[in-house]
């Protein structure tokens, strides 16, 4: 008998209960291992991974238990995924579909230990998709109470959770002024009354010794503790918190915690900044604005930087790094990010018009729309999809890259400006998109492959074809490779080489055309590795690239 080898997959959506000594994930495996007894007879045998993901939502496949799982089920090491309930896999019809095409792809299935459908059949079909819509309606809705909850606290001046800042301790739904650290806060201020710039601020503050919070994280461990930088100062000296006040998308309300900074004081201060802001900066503006410029964050929270190279014939290149790969490049050791300008703002610009393109957006921009309204939406939209890149990058509000997966949201104000909203009205959600990628390693750079952008238009892959085209013909009419390669300027060598362009399927020269062609399909690419004649093994060649 073929043994069935059954993975049991857990899920809980807060971190509720999790430290209880049995908790809801305990329980989850407990039923799944019984079900899978049950089936000893039919061969099923219980595998001893586990795949546990505690306070992740469902909404998302972005689970580090679920994705490993997935990764097992594609190398063949999974049979069976058995679960509590369908919801604890997934409460997205999308993913669900997403995921069913993996299991079918592998050879594998799932079984929920307590909703019995056979989905073989049509009716099992439809009860299957009717858990899922409601599993996802009953996600939505949640969400949506989450957030008119978190709205209206706000509104009353409440605090509701999260890092809390330095200068006040946590105390309920409220803060009180932790006094040795409201120190800190109150010298900030008066800094930068004296000095006017925030460089010279973080100057006074690293000789005076002033750091940021301390806190324990959920291992034990502590961290902060460390000298403030220009962005945490900055952070500071524009928080309306510290004024005694709660923001909450765009608007101030009047809190209920005390102010460390007289709200006069505050609003002074903010006037300087802005008039700071505007003052001309003496330095040559380069002829190539970077559209990303203060927008992407690392893992660890960096902010990228611009900067540029140049080749021995002159040519100017532009990054992305990270800013301690600048500010400590000196340095042994120092790792970041370096990324090609030109092709991350391609990349980021296809990512913005796919989202503005995607004909669902109007109806989940805003709560509650009206269908004339949705129709406005839609057309504001697509409007703002047939921009150019500067337009588009400049929706940006932030990037956020990590290893794996990047976050790229919009900004509501700017998006709000263009749709003539209200900007409290927008879900900010609806404008957040995670974007999945892979690093390819090129010399010292690093190349972003993102899952769902197109290459990009290789205008010399697109001249090479024609030129192959143009040289088979010659070949034809009775030239030999040398008085091509002579009458072009180019060594035999490369007329052999390029000549196989000539053969591509009609498809594939489509896609190259219109810029979706694989990453990895350059003209450098051809000159080392022969294209096969057939078509089909053309695709199969290109696909795996």
């Amino acid at each position: 008998m073929k043994k069935i080898r059954c993975a049991i997959y857990t899920r809980k959506s807060s971190e509720e209960g999790l430290e209880q000594e049995f908790n809801s994930l305990h329980a989850q495996r407990e039923a799944c291992a019984a079900y899978i007894a049950s089936q000893k007879a039919e061969g099923w045998v219980l595998l001893p991974a586990q795949y546990d993901d505690g306070g992740i939502s469902g909404g998302t496949l972005e689970r580090p238990a679920m994705q490993q799982l997935l990764a097992d089920v594609d190398a063949g090491r999974v049979d069976q995924i058995v679960v509590y309930k369908i919801d604890r896999l997934t409460r997205s019809l999308a993913d669900f579909a997403k995921i069913v095409e993996r299991l079918d792809t592998a050879g594998a299935s799932f079984v929920s230990v307590t909703q019995s459908f056979n989905t073989a059949t049509s009716m099992g079909r439809l009860t299957l998709n009717m858990l899922l819509s409601f599993a996802q309606f009953e996600r939505e809705v949640t969400a949506e109470r989450i957030r008119d909850k978190i709205a209206a606290s706000k509104r009353k001046g409440l605090w509701m959770g999260g890092y809390v800042p330095l200068g006040y301790d946590a105390d309920g739904r409220t803060l009180r002024i932790n006094e040795s650290e409201a120190k800190t806060v109150r010298t900030l201020y008066d800094l930068y009354r004296d000095h006017g710039t925030i460089r010279e601020v973080k100057e006074a503050a690293a000789v005076l010794g002033l750091r940021s919070k301390r806190r324990a994280v959920a291992d034990g461990r502590m961290r902060g503790g460390i000298p403030l930088d220009r962005g945490h100062i900055h952070h500071i000296l524009t928080n309306p918190l510290y004024a005694g006040r709660i923001r909450h998308k765009g608007q101030v309300h009047d809190g209920q915690h005390p102010a460390i900074i007289e709200p006069e004081l505050w609003e002074e201060v903010q006037a300087q900044l802005t008039a700071e802001a505007r003052k001309p900066r003496a330095r040559k503006a380069s002829s190539t604005r970077s559209l990303l410029c203060g927008k992407i964050y690392d893992e660890t929270g960096d902010r990228f930087t611009p900067s540029h190279s140049r080749t021995r014939a002159g040519a100017r290149l532009r990054y992305y790094i990270s800013h301690r790969l600048a500010a400590r490049g000196g340095e042994a050791g120092v790792a970041g990010w370096r990324l090609p300008a030109e092709e991350l703002e391609a990349r980021l610009e296809a990512v913005v018009r796919g989202m503005l393109s995607d004909v669902t957006l109007a109806g989940r921009l805003l709560t509650a729309p009206g269908t004339d309204e949705i129709a406005r939406l839609r057309s504001g939209l697509e409007g703002l999809a047939d921009a150019g890149r500067a337009d588009l990058l400049n929706l940006v509000g932030r990037v956020d890259i990590a290893p794996g997966h990047l976050i790229l949201a919009l900004d509501a104000r700017a998006v709000a400006v263009h749709l003539t909203l209200d900007v409290d009205r927008l879900d900010a959600d609806a404008l957040t998109k995670s974007v999945p990628f892979q690093l390819r390693k090129r010399g010292v750079e690093t190349k972003l492959v993102l899952a769902d952008a197109p290459a990009g238009r290789d205008d010399t892959l697109i001249r090479n074809v024609a030129r192959a085209h143009h040289w088979y013909g010659q070949l034809r009419a009775g030239r030999s490779f040398d008085e091509i390669a002579v009458a072009a300027g180019v060594p035999k060598r490369r007329v052999q080489q390029m000549v196989d362009l000539a053969f591509l399927a009609p498809d594939i020269i489509r896609d190259v055309l219109d810029g979706k062609q694989p990453l990895g399909f350059t003209s450098d690419w051809c000159l080392r590795h022969p294209l096969p004649s057939d078509w089909s093994e053309q695709r199969t060649l290109l696909a795996s690239l």
